[in-house]
């Protein structure tokens, strides 16, 4: 089994030290969905929402919240994003949104955790924006789909 490397032999938490790594280009993809019901998808849509434009804001949220994964996650690398994406699919069945986050950079460490937290929080965006009208949305399967580097 791979030993945890933010743990030193002592067991104490540690920051890894990817001081000796190569620079390389690193791209990190992470998916994630919101369910809710149909009513309020429409809603969203049709630009509906008191608080505004739900999907423009929440695409904004998760760029913001990639650039400042190393702020949020106490042992994470603070990384100078080179680009990052969010973008939003409606199934037919109308009952949630996809959400796909892509994160890149030219760094010593990967991008995985910008990714996911780009995913989590335009979710988060989504259900701050639309609680009002849908308490029972629900946001699940938050996953690394890819990670490559060259």
């Amino acid at each position: 089994m791979k030993e945890f490397s933010h743990i030193d032999a002592r067991g104490a938490v540690r920051m890894v030290d990817v001081s000796a790594k190569p620079v390389l280009v690193r791209e990190a993809v992470a998916r994630g969905e919101i369910w809710m019901q149909k009513s309020t998808l429409r809603r969203i849509q049709g630009h509906r929402i008191a608080k505004g434009n739900v999907l423009a804001s929440a695409r904004l949220a998760g760029i913001m919240a990639a650039k400042k994964t190393g702020e949020l996650i106490p042992l994470c690398h603070p990384l100078p994003i080179a680009g990052c994406a969010v973008e939003f699919v409606i199934p037919k069945t109308r009952d949630r949104i996809l959400i796909t986050a892509s994160a890149r950079v030219a760094a010593q460490t990967g991008v995985e955790m910008e990714a996911l937290t780009a995913v989590a929080i335009a979710a988060l965006t989504i259900y701050d924006m639309c609680k009002a009208v849908d308490r029972a949305m629900r946001i699940t399967g938050i996953r690394l789909v890819s990670k490559s580097k060259w």
